[in-house]
């Protein structure tokens, strides 16, 4: 990546962290501290839904392998499961990355 377009995501993150109000600060913090044991999971489904590969495979993973997607898509790195990210009614209207592999599938389009 070169340092202009570097540059242009760090302005981007700025600007997207301040809209859900985290500060650099909480985002050090966040990534110092280990997951807690109730947060531990193997597998991690778009919505949140966890699996630790025991007992039962969900239904959203049967659903989703049977569909032909890898397990090994919804593998979280390390087993543990971090927390998702809170939603707000942030602004997407403006998202210069919409519609981009960088907006992801999480995010409203404009």
């Amino acid at each position: 990546m070169d340092e202009r377009k570097r540059d242009s995501m760090i302005v981007y993150l700025r600007h997207r962290m301040d809209d859900f109000g985290i500060s650099p600060d909480d985002l050090a913090s966040f990534l110092a501290t280990p997951s807690l044991g109730a947060d531990t999971g193997r597998y991690r489904s778009a919505g949140g839904d966890t699996w630790s590969d025991e007992g039962a495979m969900p239904q959203w993973l049967k659903q989703a392998t049977s569909a032909g997607q890898s397990i090994g898509h919804f593998e979280l790195p390390g087993g543990t499961l971090a927390q998702p990210a809170k939603q707000t009614d942030a602004d997407w209207k403006n998202d210069p990355f919409a519609g981009s592999p960088l907006a992801g599938s999480s995010h409203p389009r404009p």
